[in-house]
């Protein structure tokens, strides 16, 4: 009973907290930068160029564009990856077209640098509660995890040359410096905010599990995060029997998952979890050398 009420309650809490940074990157959005005709990284930059340039409403492109990415997301990745990303577009898209109805000046008139700081500040912890929520935004996160299954090139690079490219662009439409500039300082006001939030979301952590149903906890680990893992022989020097460990590298992204396969198959296992400087090899990044 108690497996069922952890497995029904932790994607509500999930997409409960994607739902609420997705109304404040929206918001931030919406109500701060576009007013400004200030352009972000990702699709939603990418639709603000649209928006500028040819009053399309941003949800319509948004959509559309984001809809094409996702019916490539399902095919090359699969719809496990996509069904979270699925949620965020179309809730993402509905509150671009509720609030772009809504709020039809800047919400701080006259105030155009702290329009950009509270703006890139709110959508990066918009972004930041999506990712520590196990979801997405879609966009370039589809376009890297497309690029990252077929080529060597490393997740976070791939969003941020996109990122700096879309951004690039913004100076063909608007043709001003300053515009250009100060898309550049929300992208890394919004950096910044997201890597304070989740600490370093993309940083590798590594697990060492103590417990009896170490069998079990490693399938679940294997089948439902897809990452390798290690069964170390171990003696505990105060009971003089042998114990299982289980060790596991992983994205700080997954961690909560593995800690939620440990409580619901273990309770009383013991974790340890650190942080490493870095993981090299398939899965993580290349070797150097």
């Amino acid at each position: 009973m108690k497996d069922r009420l952890n497995k029904l309650w932790y994607p509500i809490k999930d997409y409960t907290f994607i739902f609420i940074g997705l109304v404040l990157y929206a918001v931030g959005f919406t109500g701060f930068l576009v007013p400004n005709e200030i352009t972000t990284g990702g699709l939603g930059g990418v639709a603000a160029l649209i928006f500028y340039a040819t009053k399309i409403p941003i949800d319509v492109s948004f959509g559309t564009l984001n809809g094409i990415l996702l019916l490539l997301s399902i095919k090359i990745l699969g719809f496990k990856f996509s069904v979270r990303t699925i949620f965020g577009v179309v809730v993402l898209t509905l509150l671009f077209k509720f609030l772009g109805s809504v709020i039809t000046e800047p919400l701080l008139k006259g105030e155009t640098f702290l329009s950009i700081v509270i703006g890139a500040m709110m959508c990066g912890a918009g972004v930041g509660l999506v990712f520590t929520s196990n979801g997405s935004t879609g966009g370039t996160d589809i376009i890297a995890a497309i690029v990252n299954k077929y080529r060597n090139v490393a997740f976070g690079r791939m969003i941020l040359y996109c990122d700096i490219f879309i951004i690039s662009c913004s100076y063909f439409v608007s043709h001003s410096v300053d515009k250009l500039v100060y898309g550049f300082v929300t992208m890394v006001i919004m950096s910044y905010t997201i890597d304070l939030l989740i600490n370093g979301v993309r940083q590798s952590v590594q697990f060492l599990i103590f417990s009896k149903e170490y069998e079990q906890i490693a399938e679940s680990i294997n089948k439902e995060v897809n990452r390798g893992v290690t069964i170390l022989d171990g003696t505990g020097w105060y009971s003089q029997q042998p114990v299982k460990v289980v060790v596991v590298m992983a994205r700080r992204t997954e961690a909560m998952t593995i800690f939620r396969i440990v409580k619901q198959i273990d309770s009383n296992a013991f974790i340890s979890q650190s942080n490493v400087v870095g993981v090299y090899g398939q899965g993580f990044d290349k070797i150097k050398g």
